[in-house]
């Protein structure tokens, strides 16, 4: 799990399924307050263009997507009496976009870039700084991964240079303690 700060709010990024899930909750509570971040999140979600989204990042990445849910719900959007609660979009439509966790860390995550999009409704700019800060926490995980892999890849040469040296650079005629020195 890591944070970053986007307008001053502390934004949760998880991973699941090896993919960048940001906070939702995060972001709506950036917007209102923690009173009003369910509702922040169901009023985007019963949008027709929220839907047309999901749907169609839904049809690309999941093969298991149910279309004929989503289908009905893009025909209820916009009616007044129309509600839409990301549980029961992922239970109808077997979506993989958005993730709905309880507990101490809990919240409705979405897909980064369900997650920019969702940001667009909390304002361009902070859609803008969402992105931003998300493209600086990656540069700065590869710095990581690229540190780590060298020291990995020197752990794992380590005995293949230390064998070299000794069967190509000391001469079999030496003692032990002139090997040990050399």
């Amino acid at each position: 799990m890591a944070k970053i700060s986007v307008n001053e709010a502390e934004i949760t990024i998880i991973k699941v399924q090896e993919q960048d899930y940001i906070s939702l909750t995060d972001m709506a509570n950036a917007k209102e307050g923690e009173s009003r971040a369910a509702d922040i999140i169901k009023n985007w979600l019963r949008t027709r263009y929220a839907l047309e989204y999901l749907s169609t990042w839904e049809q690309i990445n999941n093969p298991n997507f149910k279309v004929v849910g989503s289908d009905h719900f893009k025909m209820q959007a916009g009616l007044p009496n129309f509600v839409l609660s990301a549980s029961e979009w992922i239970e109808k439509t077997d979506a993989i976009g958005l993730v709905v966790k309880r507990g101490k860390y809990g919240g409705t995550y979405a897909h980064k870039d369900i997650a920019f999009e969702f940001g667009s409704a909390i304002s361009v700019p902070f859609k803008l700084y969402l992105i931003t800060e998300f493209q600086r926490l990656k540069e700065e995980e590869q710095k990581y991964l690229g540190w780590t892999a060298k020291r990995e890849l020197s752990k794992l040469n380590y005995h293949i240079h230390t064998d070299a040296i000794k069967q190509n650079l000391i001469p079999k005629e030496l003692t032990a303690k002139d090997i040990s020195i050399i």
